[in-house]
């Protein structure tokens, strides 16, 4: 049976000729269980009420034996992972078959008894699955538009890491100090050595874990469990009642302004480490291809690199925590980060380039993402503003338009009341007013009983009311 695959016209192939073409051409066998049972989609597993799902990072120190096998788990994932895109990339091209994730995962059980790739079986089945599991993820945020088309993993270049479900896992809870315990990893005889530098929710077991390793050589586990987080206790004026509100304009002169004229200063790690990361750049060059020296100037930088990533994202957890706490509602401007750090090109690259890694030593992204889980964490309200709003030329005292300003002016003068004002500081105050409009029209639209949303986006509110 032929039928219409998408608006490009293309023909997808389906029925008992798929099934044929699965069984003979591409080697998936059929299902040998349950041949009778109709076939009933996968459903995904959904969190308790009123819980979150939150991971845990650790770091672990696994012993020789457990680093051996660990290793030998990230390329069988990756390898795993390769050649179920390999599979489904070979049966739409050649085929017109499409292939799901039970059709990989029955490949996957032909790969681990065949002759020349029997070395699978020395790792958990359950970790090869969930590698083609995110492989079916990847796909499906593909097919939405919503990602790039799944690529092939290198060896050196991806992310080694491994996922293990409850079956793949052992957790044995510390009496003593709840929230701490033994984790046992599947085709591993003892618990692996983890750094406990918090506990755990008490009595929780956790839905899944994640070990992995960084380019430094060090070794974590992400363990994801669902709790339930208590909102944070609202915070209004005391004139009024209203909630208390905060324009924040991020920039690269400072890396937060407020709008009460509080700056937070721009950490720099990459200006700071600039020149020891150009003499680790030139030793590594200088070393042999494949030597034993050169691997260790590849460590060292990687090292260096770890440090300016922790620094950074402890920064970060530290400032978005801290305005969490003090603030209901967080004003913040749409951008478009990815557009921003665009490969420079023409006249003027080179300054483009330094300015691209400003932008990314800022980690603009990171911050915004951590506002956003925060705020649906504690009970907050994260408002983004539309990223065409004239927050800069805008005059916060009486609301005249200024002129267009380049990035070096950082005050101006208004021509209609005089009033001098600092350029960041200007935005941050107009980013509050514009974000508490849109609050107010949200709160005012709301049915009784429902909460605020934890994300108000201007981009995403019909046109009606935004100009209400």
């Amino acid at each position: 049976m032929v039928e219409a695959a998408g608006k490009d016209g293309r023909l997808r192939v389906t029925g008992a000729e798929a099934k044929s073409v699965k069984r003979e051409a591409l080697g998936v066998p059929d299902r040998a269980k349950h041949q009778q049972r109709a076939t009933v989609p996968m459903q995904r597993r959904t969190p308790e009420a009123d819980t979150h799902q939150r991971v845990y990072r650790y770091r672990c120190y696994p012993t020789p034996a457990q680093t051996e096998q660990l290793i030998k788990t990230f390329g069988a994932c990756r390898w795993t992972y390769n050649e179920g895109l390999a599979l489904r990339d070979k049966a739409w091209r050649e085929h017109r078959v499409a292939l799901g994730f039970a059709e990989s995962c029955r490949a996957l059980t032909g790969w681990r008894n065949a002759k020349g790739t029997q070395w699978l079986q020395e790792v958990s089945s359950t970790v090869l699955q969930q590698a083609l599991r995110h492989l079916d993820a990847a796909f499906g945020r593909f097919f939405k538009s919503s990602g790039r088309q799944p690529k092939l993993k290198r060896k050196g270049r991806s992310r080694d890491s491994a996922t293990y479900v409850r079956t793949g896992f052992r957790w044995v809870e510390d009496p003593e100090q709840p929230g701490t315990g033994l984790i046992a990893l599947a085709k591993q005889s003892g618990p692996l050595r983890i750094r406990w530098s918090r506990p755990l929710p008490a009595g929780v077991r956790p839905v899944k874990l994640t070990v992995s390793r960084d380019r430094a050589g060090r070794f974590f586990v992400s363990v994801l469990v669902e709790e339930r987080i208590e909102p944070l206790p609202p915070v209004f004026l005391r004139d009024g009642g209203a909630p208390k509100a905060v324009g924040l304009d991020l920039g690269l002169a400072a890396l937060v302004t407020l709008d009460d004229g509080e700056k937070v200063d721009h950490p720099r790690l990459l200006r700071k480490y600039v020149a020891k990361l150009a003499t680790l750049q030139r030793s590594l060059h200088r070393k042999e291809r494949g030597s034993r020296s050169r691997d260790k100037a590849r460590q060292e930088i990687a090292r260096l690199y770890a440090l300016i990533a922790d620094v950074r994202r402890d920064t970060l957890d530290q400032l978005t925590t801290r305005l969490v706490r003090e603030n209901q509602v967080l004003v913040v401007e749409d951008l478009a980060v990815a557009s921003l750090v665009r490969s420079p090109r023409g006249k003027g690259r080179r300054r483009k380039a330094g300015l691209n890694r400003a932008i990314m030593d800022a980690a603009w992204g990171e911050l915004l993402r951590q506002l956003r889980y925060k705020c649906a964490w504690y009970g907050r309200t994260l408002v983004i503003v539309d990223r065409f709003f004239p927050s800069t030329r805008r005059c916060s005292t009486c609301g005249a338009m200024g002129p267009k300003l380049d990035l070096s002016v950082r005050g101006w003068s208004c021509d209609g009341c005089g009033a001098v004002h600092d350029r960041d500081v200007n935005a941050g105050r107009n980013l509050r007013e514009e974000g508490l409009r849109l609050y107010g029209l949200v709160a005012s639209a709301l049915l009784p009983g429902r909460v605020m949303p934890s994300v108000i986006k201007a981009s995403e509110m019909p046109d009606m009311v935004l100009t209400a």
